[in-house]
């Protein structure tokens, strides 16, 4: 039985314009995470936030928990308290190559 995990479970520095899975939640685990999305440019961008049921692939309307959100300039959108079950993730995406997702909270076993 693995132990508690604490803390940051996944960071990317985003590529503009592409999806990209920031945490997956592993087999028998279960997860309880808030998201930052950290703008290092001066310049505003839009970012999206999804839970699809499983890996990355094609994502549906439903997926969305945050779309096109505007990101100001040196700006942080937070999104806490996202229960994610084993197998599921959570996917980043931003119209610039500026910003910075971090995953961060309690994995523990379901």
């Amino acid at each position: 039985m693995p132990a508690d995990i604490h803390g940051r479970l996944g960071a990317q520095s985003l590529a503009a314009a592409t999806d990209t899975t920031l945490y997956t939640c592993p087999a028998s685990r279960k997860a309880t995470v808030t998201v930052s999305l950290c703008n290092r440019s001066a310049t505003a961008t839009t970012v999206r936030l999804a839970m699809p049921d499983g890996a990355l692939g094609t994502l549906a309307n439903e997926d969305y928990l945050e779309y096109d959100v505007e990101l100001p300039g040196n700006g942080t959108l937070e999104r806490d308290r996202i229960t994610v079950a084993a197998g599921h993730t959570l996917i980043v995406r931003s119209a610039a190559a500026t910003v910075t997702a971090v995953a961060f909270g309690i994995e523990e076993d379901a």
